[in-house]
This record gives structure tokens, sequence and C-alpha cells, in this order.
């Protein structure tokens, strides 16, 4: 995985406004099905771990794990943020390329 070319086209995707982060907000879209893949820090707590992936899983979004919360909130230019939902499905599809 490049770190610096998925960082770049999250980036790219944040500033499309194309992303959301917080968990409550990304379990909330995740829910209405507008969200096309969620990335989840691999830092994150085991609640929220498994509360994303079977929120995701039911609801047949792909979920991608990443390094930490501070290389995903350094990627979107907020603090650290623990889980982002990308919201556009050309984004979601060339980040899940990116990643694999």
């Amino acid at each position: 995985m490049n770190n610096e070319k998925w960082l770049s086209f999250l980036g790219l995707a944040n500033r499309a406004r194309k992303l959301i982060s917080g968990e409550e907000l990304v379990i909330g879209e995740v829910r209405k099905k507008k969200a096309k893949l969620v990335l989840l820090a691999g830092d994150a707590s085991d609640n929220t771990t498994k509360k994303v992936i079977d929120k995701c899983t039911y609801y047949q979004v792909p979920v991608r794990t990443v390094v930490d919360r501070y290389v995903l909130g350094e990627a979107i230019g907020k603090d650290a943020r623990v889980v982002v939902a990308v919201m556009d499905s050309g984004f979601a599809k060339k980040l899940i390329t990116m990643l694999d």
C-alpha cells in the first residue's frame, strides 16, 4: 500500500466534500446506505471496531482498516479521526484499489 498516494487521494475526496467523519455520523450514513466505503483506524477501540464492522457487514458497505487515527486525521486535515466514510462511489472504488 503506497501511503502517500491513497492519503493524497483521500485528501482530494475531502476537499470535494465527499467524506464524513465521526462514529455516529458514519453509522447513520451506513444505515441510510449512502456511505460507499468506510475507513476504520487500526487503533480504534474494540467496541467501535465491532460496531462499525457489524453495521458495514449488515448493510453491505465495504470497510477497510488503515494504520491509525492520526494518519486519517492528517489526510483529511482534522484532528485524529477514528472512522471516515466516503460518500462518492468513484472515490470509493479508487480508494479500494489503492488500499487492497
